[in-house]
C-alpha cells in the first residue's frame, strides 16, 4: 500500500549550513499491516511521516500509495491523492476550538466534497462506537485528552482512508486512553487499512509485528 524509497530531507541550520535529517530512508507497508516507527527525540521521526503524508517535500526520494507515485504530482494533484488515500492522527490532536466535536468530525467529509445528512449520520455513528455520542455538540475544551483523540481518530478515519499515519497517538495520554486508541489501529488493520505510527512508546503497541527504528536517517528493521 505504501512504498516510500530513498527519502531524503534536510533543514537549513541557522548559521547557513543545511542539516540532514533524512538520508535515503525506504519502507514498505502493506494493507491490513499495523508498521510502528521508532527512535530517539530529534531523530526525524515526525518529518519521515510529513514526507509520507505530502505534508512536507522530500528533498529526494518517491513516495507511492497504492502503486502509484505521489511525490512528483502537481500540488493540487498531491491534495487529492492525500484526500483519497490518507488519515492523520495527531499527537496534539488538531481538533479546531470553536467547532463541536460532530463538526470536527464533518471537518473530513469537507476534504473531499462529501457532506449532508449522509455524512452526518456517518459522524454520529463513530462517535457513539467511541462513547462519544453524549459529548458531539461539546467543544475540544470541553473535551478530556482522551475524548479530544477520540475525536481527532473518527475525523482521521471518517472516509475510511486505505492508509492511516499516526505521530505519538498515545503520548499524551494514559494507559486506559492509549489502549483505547491502540485497539483503534489493530481494528483498522483488520479492515485492510495500512497503519504507520511513530512513537517513542512501541510498547503500547505490543501485538504488532513490524517494528522499525529510524536512526542516523535510515529506516531500521526492529
Amino acid at each position: 500500500m505504501l512504498v516510500v524509497e530513498g527519502i531524503w530531507k534536510s533543514f537549513r541550520a541557522p548559521s547557513g549550513g543545511m542539516i540532514p535529517v533524512l538520508r535515503g530512508a525506504d519502507l514498505r507497508v502493506r494493507a491490513g499491516e499495523l508498521a510502528i516507527i521508532s527512535g530517539a527525540s530529534g531523530s526525524g521521526k515526525s518529518t519521515l511521516l510529513n514526507v509520507m503524508g505530502l505534508l512536507e517535500d522530500a528533498d529526494a526520494g518517491v513516495v507511492s500509495y497504492g502503486g502509484e507515485p505521489v511525490t512528483r504530482l502537481s500540488r493540487a494533484a498531491r491534495n487529492q491523492a492525500r484526500g483519497r488515500f490518507v488519515g492523520f492522527v495527531f499527537q496534539s490532536f488538531l481538533l479546531i476550538p470553536s467547532l463541536t466535536a460532530l463538526d470536527n468530525v464533518l471537518l473530513a467529509a469537507r476534504y473531499v466534497g462529501r457532506g449532508g445528512v449522509t455524512a452526518r449520520r456517518r459522524a454520529i455513528a463513530l462517535l457513539d462506537e467511541f462513547g462519544l455520542g453524549a459529548r458531539r455538540d461539546h467543544y475540544p475544551p470541553q473535551l478530556s485528552g482522551g475524548e479530544q483523540q477520540r475525536v481527532a481518530f473518527c475525523r482521521a478515519v471518517f472516509n475510511d482512508p486505505p492508509l492511516l499515519l499516526a505521530d505519538e497517538p498515545t503520548g499524551n495520554l494514559d494507559d486506559a486512553n492509549g489502549r483505547v486508541i491502540s485497539e483503534a489501529f489493530r481494528d483498522r488493520t483488520a479492515r485492510g487499512c495500512a497503519v504507520v505510527v511513530v512513537s517513542h512508546r512501541p510498547d503500547a503497541f505490543l501485538a504488532t509485528e513490524s517494528v522499525y527504528r529510524l536512526q542516523d536517517g535510515r529506516v531500521e528493521r526492529g
